[in-house]
């Protein structure tokens, strides 16, 4: 099911802005989709860390074989020569444990991400070994459906931004924050429209 505020938001979008009005009309019907439990979006965040998709299906299919209930304590109880067995290098296998055992003990606090802005949850993400600030603004577009998150460092969104708004040169970081204004507060539509436009095809993270 689509996030309920996405008609509105692609409504106000397309009123606003030239070039994402016909890409409203484009990609009309399909939105942004939450997909996964919050603990096992992380680990497959941590997984597909620099390698290829091909490779991170492969260690994501043995890792799901070795843990048919992918949860923390499940982590925790198999050991790190499983995570190994699996194919996840050595720092990896430490990801996944200290996620696993930030969930376990209450760290990360997902009962709570409700009432929680963005930056509360960035931070508490990003307290995990493994995850940066662009993985955590990503959970939180796809994963928690978060309407204004604007990831800077994502490559996709610079060049869309490049091409369709600076004449094909890339933006500066400061020069696509003042840009991301206008479309506040729906940074997070606008951005899924503007991948669109590079790639047709949804995201799934």
């Amino acid at each position: 099911m689509k996030p309920s505020y996405w008609q509105q938001a692609s409504s106000d979008l397309a009123q606003g802005d030239p070039v994402l009005g016909p890409l409203v009309d484009r990609f009309a019907g399909t939105a942004l989709v939450s997909r996964g439990e919050p603990f096992v979006t992380l680990v497959r965040s941590i997984v597909g860390q620099q390698i290829s998709v091909k490779a991170a299906d492969s260690v994501w299919a043995r890792l799901l074989a070795a843990l048919p209930a992918l949860a923390p304590r499940a982590v925790l109880g198999c050991g790190a020569e499983v995570l190994r067995g699996c194919g996840l290098s050595a720092r990896k296998v430490e990801y996944v444990i200290d996620l696993a055992r930030r969930f376990d003990n209450g760290q990360i606090h997902a009962e709570r991400w409700s009432e929680m802005d963005d930056a509360e949850i960035v931070a508490e993400l990003t307290a995990v070994r493994g995850i940066g600030v662009w993985t955590a603004e990503m959970f939180l577009i796809f994963n928690q459906l978060r309407p204004d998150v604007f990831p800077l460092d994502d490559i996709g969104l610079q060049k869309a931004v490049a091409v369709h708004y600076c004449a094909g040169e890339r933006p500066g970081r400061r020069l696509l924050a003042e840009h991301g204004e206008r479309w506040r507060p729906w940074r997070s539509v606008a951005t899924w429209y503007l991948w669109r436009s590079l790639d047709p095809l949804p995201v799934e993270y």
